[in-house]
């Protein structure tokens, strides 16, 4: 399976340049069996990834661009009537997917984004009191724009702490954006890229990582920090259970993903930020990845 996995990362490797951090993090995402929410300005490929990532798994690839006027059903499915056989008939929505892309689902009402919280956690959508399983497996990636453009509905608190991490792509350097041009002009194309994983390896990637070890010392370094955002006056609301169970999986994901079947404090010290700071909320003004970030030297656990 370590090889399926050098594999993957090759491949995406492929189509995006230079973001040997932001692969390592969405395959953390999908074999912690969570989600994954970017936060980036317009244009730096976050569509991109997710379609590799979808091409690469051979799974099954949709979209959702979120605007103020989407509505609950053109995300979950809904039932239509069929005048032949004078029955009503169920419409799946996009949710009916491996791969599912929710682009800038911050511009989404709040109303609309709630339909994603019960197929986020329970791989499931219920329409008129019907529950209808979504494929397995089934990954989300969201992107949000920055808070501060205008037209963006803030994503509620349930919400944020169902994405098991976040992250940015950021600007690629200049030498990145060089092979960009350069790939570009020699004809690579998405669609040259081929699946290099079967589904069903993905599922079997899941268990292996929920089968990695993660030491006591290790467990109680991971509640001591999501413990430590509870208490602080910086901080309005501390991060839920939920986010410590987030932590120790996208850990054993991480270390898989590195090819070790034990966790290691970098691990969690690599991880934090990114599975603690969206889920908490500041007070002051101040940046929740700034708090995280400081925490870690306050509290910088075993070597």
């Amino acid at each position: 399976m370590r090889e399926r996995i050098e594999q993957l990362t090759e491949n995406l490797g492929r189509t995006i340049v230079g973001k040997a951090d932001a692969i390592r993090l969405v395959l953390v995402a999908l074999f912690s069996g969570g989600h994954a929410l970017l936060e980036d300005v317009p244009g730096v490929g976050k569509t991109l990834l997710a379609k590799s990532l979808a091409r690469s798994i051979a799974g099954e690839f949709k979209r959702i661009q979120c605007t103020p006027d989407l509505l609950p059903t053109d995300i979950t499915g809904t039932n239509i009537w069929n005048q032949g056989t004078s029955e009503f008939e169920f419409l799946e929505g996009p949710v009916f997917a491996n791969v599912l892309l929710a682009d800038e689902i911050n511009r989404a009402t709040p109303r609309t984004q709630s339909a994603l919280l019960e197929v986020m956690e329970e791989q499931q959508v219920t329409v008129d009191g019907v529950s209808r399983n979504v494929p397995k497996p089934f990954f989300v990636i969201a992107t949000q724009n920055p808070i501060e453009y205008q037209g963006t509905f803030p994503l509620p608190e349930a919400q944020m702490d169902r994405f098991t991490l976040s992250f940015s792509l950021g600007y690629p350097t200049e030498i990145e954006e060089l092979q960009m041009l350069q790939r570009l002009q020699d004809g690579a194309s998405l669609f040259d890229l081929q699946p290099c994983i079967e589904l069903e390896e993905v599922i079997e990637l899941r268990r292996l990582c929920a089968q990695v070890k993660v030491k006591k010392y290790l467990q109680q370094y991971i509640i001591n920090l999501v413990r430590s955002t509870r208490d602080r006056e910086e901080i309005t609301l501390g991060v839920s259970p939920r986010g410590t169970v987030a932590l120790q999986r996208a850990t054993q994901a991480l270390a898989f993903v590195d090819g070790r079947d034990y966790a290691i404090p970098d691990d969690i010290k690599f991880l934090a930020p990114h599975v603690l700071a969206h889920r908490l909320i500041p007070s002051g003004g101040r940046r929740a990845r700034t708090i995280v970030e400081q925490l870690l030297r306050e509290m910088p656990g075993p070597d």
